[in-house]
């Protein structure tokens, strides 16, 4: 028998999480980096953080700093940054987990199936043959093969070289 282990959620399925002030895409300080928040990446208007609640393993959110809900809302050079930092964070992924494709997208409203409606986020979910069999449709359980706290140590070291690289 196969156990399936996700110990970081256990305060969230209890209902133990409390809620936290602010918005999930605005962490407070100014640091680039922040393992707590699973922030990854922040520069002047952008930031990636590891999905607290993934639907695979590696589950990135990528999101401008601006509070704004709409890519019609974002001016040009918002979107080009936003683009571009999703596209180096998409090559992150395939150096570090190898998968095997990429869902890539955001939702616009709750509607849509945003969670946070207000604040614009892109999901860049990488997929392997077979990581979701069963037990999604039978079960309502994600199997994700490594722990956070894991993964973040494993991306971190390459969005610190981003960050280095973005800072010449």
């Amino acid at each position: 028998m196969r156990n399936l282990w996700a110990p970081w959620r256990v305060a969230h399925v209890r209902g133990e999480t409390p809620p936290t002030g602010g918005c999930l895409f605005e962490p407070t300080g100014t640091e680039s980096a922040r393992k707590s928040d699973l922030l990854l990446y922040r520069d002047r208007e952008n930031l990636v953080l590891l999905n607290r609640f993934p639907y695979t393993n590696g589950h990135l959110l990528v999101a401008p700093h601006r509070h704004v809900a709409c890519l019609t809302d974002l001016s040009p050079a918002e979107n080009g940054s936003l683009i571009a930092l999703i596209q180096e964070s998409t090559a992150i992924l395939k150096r570090q987990l190898c998968p095997a494709g990429f869902n890539i997208g955001c939702n616009l409203g709750s509607c849509a199936g945003a969670g946070i409606a207000d604040h614009l986020h892109f999901h860049i979910v990488p997929r392997w043959p077979g990581d979701h069999n069963f037990i999604s449709v039978l079960a309502e359980i994600r199997t994700i093969p490594e722990h956070l706290d894991a993964t973040y140590d494993r991306l971190l070291p390459e969005f610190n070289l981003l960050i280095e690289r973005m800072q010449r």
